[in-house]
């Protein structure tokens, strides 16, 4: 059984999230605003985080840098991070968040399904992002 949490406060995110990653094999955890997403994961740990970049007043970048500190302090294990941007130049929001991986919306479910099982497989997806040649 996979565990998903996923913060967001539009309703519409959490309609096409989930509608994509749903299934009988799935839980889907959601939290409305970014300050509840460390309570969620310390009550219990997910296999993937899915963040809105924009989430009240304690945002998906936020929200991923307090996971990541939290488990550079061994106080909770580290957990794949899937953030969900707005637009393109979002991207070093994501990066600078050290997010897993990243989609920009608008979204849909082949992307979201194919980016949730790339990160529950240990790899990373970042659009957006040009590749560079040494």
């Amino acid at each position: 059984m996979t565990d998903i949490l996923l913060a967001t406060d539009a309703d519409w995110v959490a309609e096409e999230v989930a509608g994509a990653l749903g299934d009988a094999d799935t839980t889907l955890r959601l939290v409305r605003a970014g300050q509840d997403v460390r309570p969620a994961v310390e009550r219990q740990v997910p296999d993937l985080v899915v963040l809105d970049l924009q989430i009240g007043n304690m945002g998906g970048m936020a929200a991923a840098l307090d996971l990541h500190l939290e488990a550079d302090a061994g106080r909770l294990p580290r957990v794949p991070i899937l953030m969900l941007l707005d637009r393109s130049a979002d991207v070093y929001l994501a990066q600078q968040s050290a997010a897993d991986g990243w989609l920009i919306k608008p979204l849909d479910a082949l992307r979201l399904r194919r980016a949730a099982h790339t990160l529950l497989d240990g790899g990373a997806v970042q659009e957006g992002v040009t590749a560079t040649t040494p």
